[in-house]
């Protein structure tokens, strides 16, 4: 079996399918090269009972998915991660007057984000379950708490320069 003439061959066909899951010509170009040096590395595992443009179009499908999932958690860690903006939420609901403010501005803030966030905060809920609450996903429970939470964080900035 020559890799080379099956990657001259199969290439613009495994290309064009993973472009079709991932939308996009630099992922689609570098997962396709992913799958066939997979496929070089493995080739011995190839057994030739199966077409060899489908073996390769799992591995290309598998190795897409890996991607996918790692790129996905790579997003959900980053707005996981939270920002040094020297104020921080915690501090202002330990100390009583600054939790009445956030209490005063929470009151004050569109739905869904007063939900989503008091949820989360006060009910401990985790963002899957505030999630399927709303009819919707973790990941929108997430962003939107996140996004609550920034504007709280923006309002006590603004608050704490008004003070200075």
């Amino acid at each position: 079996m020559d890799i080379e003439e099956n990657y001259r061959e199969y290439f613009q066909d495994v290309y064009l399918y993973i472009l079709s899951l991932s939308r996009d010509e630099n992922t689609a170009e570098e997962i396709t090269q992913e799958a066939f040096f997979k496929a070089v590395k493995s080739i011995d595992t190839f057994d030739g009972s199966k077409d060899i443009r489908a073996w390769l179009f799992t591995i290309a499908k598998n190795t897409y998915y890996t991607y996918y999932k790692r790129k996905k958690r790579d997003t959900a860690a980053d707005l996981t991660e939270e920002p040094d903006t020297g104020v921080q939420i915690v501090d202002h609901l330990m100390n009583e007057e600054a939790a009445f403010l956030v209490h005063q501005f929470l009151h004050m803030m569109d739905e869904p984000y007063k939900e989503v966030f008091s949820l989360r905060t006060f009910g401990e809920l985790p963002f899957e379950k505030i999630g399927r609450l709303f009819g919707k996903s973790s990941g929108w429970a997430r962003v939107t708490f996140h996004r609550a939470r920034k504007q709280i964080m923006e309002y006590m900035e603004e608050l704490n320069h008004e003070r200075d």
